[in-house]
């Protein structure tokens, strides 16, 4: 595997070498903590009520921007 050398800061160095684990190389760090995460990763993280809150939540928040956007669009062309 090709490798690459690079300047960081020590306070960069120290964030880093916190979060580093026993037996992880510092490249193992960089990918666990960079690395993207599958949506299904997430699943059952909330308690059933809890994503039905969210749930509820969002869709009242789509509901009043979508509400609000219609009153501009008829401010803008029906003035």
């Amino acid at each position: 595997m090709a490798t690459k050398t690079i300047s960081i800061t020590e306070d960069a160095y120290d964030r880093l070498a916190s979060l580093k684990k026993e037996h992880e190389s510092f490249s193992q760090v960089i990918n666990r903590v960079t690395g993207k995460k599958k949506l299904s990763d997430s699943h059952g993280i909330l308690s059933k009520e809890a994503g039905e809150q969210l749930e509820n939540a969002v869709a009242e928040n789509r509901h009043r921007h979508m509400a609000a956007r219609k009153k501009r669009m008829e401010r803008l062309f029906c003035n």
